[in-house]
């Protein structure tokens, strides 16, 4: 198997989830809207007002992460080897030099972000920086890289706004519903399918967000295998990422920075240590693969 095969197969799957998101939250907003006995319009506007409170988060998300994240601009005096691997990844790859941050935590970690290559910003913590050779550390900054050029922070941008919408949809439902704003059938037929209607719009109202949420995290991990096999593909040295990831794996220091709103940036989950609960059922809600997939099959290339 080569880096080529994952980023295919990767490619695919990631483009089947999203069109099965999106076919998801049409059926959800067409389900809610009839179950209250209104039309699409209602959608409608909830969707340019989700739509422009997103653009501004998207627009500065890296500010605004960086400043969540107490991120300080990198120097190259300081932080010499993550400076001149970048530049050298970024020539290699005809790709802009990204703005460099650290984040001054021993904890081992690093993010990319940015809406695309141009405005693209990668951070690495002080810790990461110390304690990883520098193959290694090519290797993560490569992973990051590899984000910026797949166009990963824009997809997880897009699909941030398809998961807000359908809470937005969600929240409005059972609002309408606790308001009494349902509107009435008079014909007996017509009456029966507005109520199934409204059962099924009930259901979906307390249980879409949470399948949205879960959708989003299946993405945003499928988006890290992605990035493993791309970055390998960069150093044509997939040791040196398999390396980091084993060394990162045995910190057990939890990245004081991070959040559950920022956690699926990292490049590795930051907030491990912390839910500390393992198993399929938890696996669903992890914002990163298991370290020893993503391992064993960075060493089958």
């Amino acid at each position: 198997m080569t880096h080529y095969d994952v980023i295919a197969s990767n490619k695919r799957r990631s483009g089947l989830i999203i069109v099965l998101f999106i076919t998801f939250i049409t059926g959800a907003a067409y389900v809610m809207a009839r179950g209250l006995g209104y039309g699409l319009d209602v959608v409608g506007i909830a969707l340019i007002i989700s739509g422009l409170m997103s653009f501004a988060s998207y627009w500065w998300s890296d500010k605004i992460i960086l400043t969540l994240s107490g991120a300080r601009e990198a120097t190259r005096e300081e932080f010499f080897d993550f400076y001149t691997v970048t530049e050298n990844l970024c020539l290699g790859q005809r790709l802009p030099t990204p703005r460099l941050y650290v984040i001054d935590d021993t904890a081992m970690n690093a993010f990319a972000t940015g809406r695309d290559p141009q405005h693209a910003v990668v951070c690495a913590t002080t810790g990461l920086l110390s304690r990883l050779n520098r193959s290694e550390v090519e290797g993560v900054v490569a992973h990051e890289l590899s984000h910026v050029q797949n166009y990963d922070i824009r997809l997880m941008s897009i699909v941030t706004v398809l998961v807000g919408l359908v809470a937005l949809l969600s929240d409005w439902f059972l609002r309408m519903t606790s308001w009494g704003g349902t509107r009435k059938r008079n014909d007996r037929e017509g009456g029966q399918l507005q109520v199934a209607l409204f059962v099924a719009g009930l259901v979906l109202a307390l249980l879409a967000p949470i399948a949205a949420e879960l959708i989003k995290l299946a993405i945003s991990r499928r988006r890290e295998f992605l990035a493993d096999a791309t970055g390998a593909g960069m150093t044509k040295n997939p040791e040196g990422l398999a390396r980091a990831l084993e060394k990162i794996s045995h910190d057990q220091e939890p990245l004081e920075a991070a959040n559950k709103a920022t956690a699926h940036l990292y490049f590795a989950d930051p907030l491990r240590n912390i839910h500390g609960s393992v198993g399929w059922f938890a696996g669903l809600f992890a914002t990163h693969p298991p370290v020893a997939e993503r391992i064993t099959i960075l060493r089958s290339l």
